[in-house]
């Protein structure tokens, strides 16, 4: 169920910076007529202001706080394709004193943001003729990393959540893309130690779209992201992509 950007208005969280402000540059780039800026701080989208007139519309948003979600989607009436970006990692492994703490809060960020995100924007996507909806994952969200166990294990809820999300919102005609990068040259990868392997963000923003334009639910954006998505392939054409609903004989 390809869904072109070409003309289309499309919501990006935590599109301030790193991966998010290289989707808003990309989705330009592709024709999208505007771009919702969804972040916490309306004063960080001054720049992306500047570079793009009024196509760039600010909108606050804070995945903590359901209510300012239901109030983007209800000024947010035309998006076409809301892509969910923002997202938070704490380093903490299992036996960390914090880990149930540091847990609790990116569950709340990562996965309960997303379910909120899903339950705002699916009426108004609907209601615009299906479009696609678009949540950032992981590589950690199919292998747990030790340091960043907590964040790995809110990952792979987000993931199981968009594997839902795919076959609730078919029905209404929403392509749903799954994206899962490895370390990428953001603000995070640097606090968490990835910066000398990270990559462009804009790998990410390009696998978005590209994903989104081939009607695939998968997204492997860089190197490590590719590594990933070869060996798990036969398992997600098999299993995760296939219709699976019904007994086996």
């Amino acid at each position: 169920m390809p869904v072109s950007v070409k003309d289309s208005v499309v919501l990006v969280t935590g599109a301030n910076r790193g991966i998010g402000r290289a989707i808003v540059d990309e989705a330009f780039e592709r024709g999208a007529s505007k771009v919702y800026a969804a972040v916490r701080d309306m004063d960080s989208t001054n720049p992306l202001k500047e570079q793009y007139g009024d196509k760039l519309v600010a909108l606050q948003l804070d995945l903590l706080d359901h209510n300012s979600i239901r109030a983007a989607a209800q000024a947010a009436r035309d998006v076409t394709i809301v892509i969910n970006n923002a997202g938070v990692l704490r380093t903490a492994s299992p036996l960390s004193e914090t880990a149930i703490e540091d847990m609790q809060y990116e569950m709340n960020v990562n996965v309960y943001g997303l379910i909120e995100m899903a339950r705002a924007f699916a009426p108004v996507l609907a209601s615009n003729g299906g479009g696609a909806f678009a949540q950032l994952n992981s590589v950690a969200s199919l292998k747990s990393f030790a340091d960043f166990a907590t964040y790995s294990a809110s990952k792979a809820a987000s993931y199981s959540i968009t594997q839902a999300l795919r076959d609730k919102l078919a029905e209404q005609g929403t392509e749903v893309i799954s994206v899962h990068p490895g370390p990428i040259q953001t603000d995070m990868a640097q606090d968490a130690g990835l910066g000398d392997i990270a990559e462009p963000p804009g790998l990410v923003a390009a696998a978005i779209f590209d994903a989104m334009e081939n009607g695939d639910f998968h997204a492997w954006p860089d190197s490590m992201a590719k590594q990933f998505g070869q060996s798990y392939s036969g398992f997600a054409r098999e299993v995760i992509e296939a219709d699976v609903s019904e007994s086996p004989n």
